[in-house]
């Protein structure tokens, strides 16, 4: 059995001491190493009891969530194969008939006890779960996770606790429903102070094991079917095996929304993160991927059917490792259910289900590496961490509630819902914008028309667009020459294309108004509700429109202030892919606060990109031309490329807007100034 670094709330930490060595014998909650991290000191404990095999990791190795620590070999295996050797050796001088008949009632005895003990498992108990050693001798309950009534299983975080100089969450030791919580918010707890009392129930199924090796080895002259398949089912290999895992409607931000397109058939087979269907309502349109990897076995949504957080949309068929352990409880289980106890099985089946779980899990974190560094900075729980990481949220902007500036996991779920949907506070509603248009009159008496439906992006962004009605917008319109520029581009991008990567003009312009911005924080900002004031943001991130078959849509750059032209270009390719493939999260569409459209080399020589609300400004880029330029002497070749900024005329001045512009030519001219 392998114990394993939990999620610590760090990507990485050192070890800094190890408490056990080889041979020693744990208990559940024993400390085994001491964990440093910049931001804290953490004691991992043992999740299970038994004796130290081996210790995986040396002092001073840096680790991270699922690095083996120590390998433990359970008491009970140890007990017995000690037993059987015992066993063994003292049946040799016994004659065969006589072994035979000492044994018989035995056997009967053993399996008189199995019945005994299982049925007297199968009522349920009441157990308290106590604070394990943590370090400190004293902290306080910052948050409790749990509340009466609540199914938890083993290894479920039920309080987090805290000190002034770590925040820990502690587990529960067994698995059933918590029947009442004993302490409070604000309580001051030491090791040993109960936390819950909680009603275990069918504990017979974990104990099942042991029993079923001693009656085998109260039987060394027979061999029958049954011991012939738990010593197969006890071999040390791992198999796989099938469980059902059924996806169900994530958060959407929004209380209804629409299945408006069905991706997979009964029977297809599916990766993890392959879109399964697209759900829609009035704000966004988002497709829906499998967590897991499988089989379509069945789908429970129609199309148009209305469809809310938990709805389930298909059961998969997955494959997932069943651990030696798990295979011999299984098998255990399964030799019982024939001994007429089927209820044992339930426990199995709800652990294998808890393993599938866990896998989607962890399979859907969506941070960067320096969005998880940045969240990393932020104090909250480990809890908390791992639903950012889960649902795309850079802590760092999260307002913080909890005691001493803790992120809770509140604050997570009212950022992520403000965030989804923010445009209901339109000044007018998207209806009443339709609505405010005469009707239209019929053509039948001029030849008649066709009714041919928009695609669902467009019908998305209609109220989106609408809200420019409201925008006093001015465009300002200039030219670059980015003769040089492009004469550079020329020489990179043989180099850059042997590494897959398309280094297009669109990432210098990103890179050069990303640059701007800086200087001019009113074009990244927003005008607050009361229209009194302006909300200056702290980061760039910059909205760039991809053209795709089913319309326009604006996936988001993140902090390219901060990255490379190469490492812009990297994510411009990837970002348009997955428009195209209609791969885009909702965290891949929002929170921009400046937008780059280009015309690439469709055609045309300016036009007017509409400011997209809340931002304040736009830039529109046409294809560039060679065009003659007077030198004061004569005339040169030169390749201009046409500029054009939309901005709201509330938040920003013409000249402000004729400056920036201004700027901005200055930089393509001559892009080594964004050097100095």
């Amino acid at each position: 059995m392998q114990i394993k670094t939990p999620d610590i709330g760090v990507d990485k930490a050192t070890v800094a001491e190890i408490l056990v060595k080889v041979g020693d014998t744990i208990a559940i909650d024993d400390s085994l190493v001491l964990l440093e991290s910049d931001k804290a000191s953490v004691e991992v404990p043992s999740t299970s009891a038994g004796i130290v095999k081996s210790i995986a990791v040396a002092l001073g190795d840096s680790v991270s969530e699922g690095t083996v620590l120590i390998e433990l070999e359970a008491e009970n295996e140890a007990s017995t194969a000690e037993n059987s050797a015992e066993t063994v050796s003292q049946s040799d001088p016994v004659p065969e008939q006589s072994a035979e008949a000492k044994t018989e009632p035995k056997a009967e005895q053993k399996v008189e006890e199995i019945s005994t003990h299982s049925a007297s498992n199968s009522s349920s108990s009441v157990v308290d779960v106590q604070i394990p050693d943590i370090g400190v001798e004293k902290a306080l309950v910052g948050e409790i996770l749990v509340k009466v009534g609540d199914s938890i299983e083993v290894d479920q975080s039920i309080v987090v606790v805290e000190s002034d100089k770590a925040t820990v969450e502690v587990p529960s030791t067994v698995a059933g429903t918590v029947e009442s919580v004993e302490i409070k918010e604000g309580d001051t707890i030491k090791e040993g102070v109960v936390v819950l009392k909680v009603k275990v129930v069918g504990e017979a199924a974990a104990q099942t094991t042991p029993q079923s090796v001693e009656t085998a080895q109260a039987q060394p002259t027979q061999a029958t079917p049954t011991d012939v398949k738990t010593s197969a089912s006890s071999e040390p290999s791992n198999r796989s095996t099938p469980s059902v895992v059924e996806i169900a409607v994530p958060d959407l931000g929004v209380d209804k929304a629409t299945v408006s397109e069905i991706l997979v058939q009964v029977g297809d087979t599916v990766e993890a993160q392959q879109s399964l269907c697209v759900v829609e309502s009035d704000k966004a349109s988002v497709e829906v991927p499998s967590t897991v990897a499988g089989k379509i076995t069945a789908i429970h949504v129609e199309l148009n059917q209305a469809v809310k957080q938990g709805v389930a949309l298909v059961t998969i068929e997955s494959t997932s490792t069943v651990s030696k352990a798990a295979a011999q409880t299984k098998a255990t289980a399964s030799e019982h259910d024939q001994q007429a106890k089927p209820a044992e099985v339930a426990p199995e089946t709800a652990k294998v289900d808890s393993v599938a779980q866990t896998e989607t899990v962890t399979g859907a974190d969506k941070l960067t590496a320096a969005q998880q560094a940045d969240n990393a900075k932020v104090y909250a729980g480990p809890a908390v961490r791992k639903l950012a990481r889960e649902l795309g949220v850079v802590l760092a902007q999260v307002k913080a509630t909890g005691p001493h500036e803790r992120v809770m996991k509140e604050d997570v779920f009212a950022f992520v819902k403000s965030r989804l949907t923010a445009p209901q506070a339109a000044p007018v509603a998207p209806a009443a914008v339709a609505s405010g248009l005469p009707k239209l009159p019929d053509f039948s008496a001029f030849g008649g028309a066709e009714v041919k439906a928009m695609t669902r992006l467009q019908q998305v962004s209609v109220p989106q667009l609408s809200l420019n009605n409201y925008i006093p917008q001015v465009t300002q319109f200039d030219l670059a020459d980015i003769t040089e520029l492009e004469a550079w581009r020329g020489e990179l991008k043989a180099n850059f294309k042997k590494e897959g990567i398309s280094l297009t003009i669109l990432a210098f312009i990103a890179k050069a108004v990303a640059h701007l911005l800086k200087e001019e924080p009113y074009f990244a900002s927003h005008l607050a509700d009361d229209q009194k004031s302006v909300i200056l943001r702290k980061e760039i991130h910059m909205g760039i429109a991809v053209a795709t078959p089913d319309g326009l849509t604006v996936p988001v750059l993140r902090n390219p202030d901060q990255k490379s032209i190469k490492q812009i270009a990297i994510e411009l390719g990837e970002l348009s892919q997955k428009a195209r493939d209609k791969k885009l999260s909702p965290k891949d569409l929002q929170g921009a606060n400046f937008t780059i459209t280009s015309l690439g080399s469709i055609g045309g020589t300016a036009f007017t990109p509409l400011v997209n609300w809340p931002q304040v400004a736009i830039l529109g880029i046409s294809p560039a031309t060679m065009q003659p330029v007077w030198n004061g002497s004569g005339f040169d070749p030169k390749l201009i490329l046409p500029l054009s900024l939309s901005y709201d005329h509330r938040v920003i001045n013409g000249a402000d807007a004729a400056r920036f512009t201004h700027k901005l030519t200055k930089l393509l001219a001559d892009i080594r100034t964004l050097l100095l």
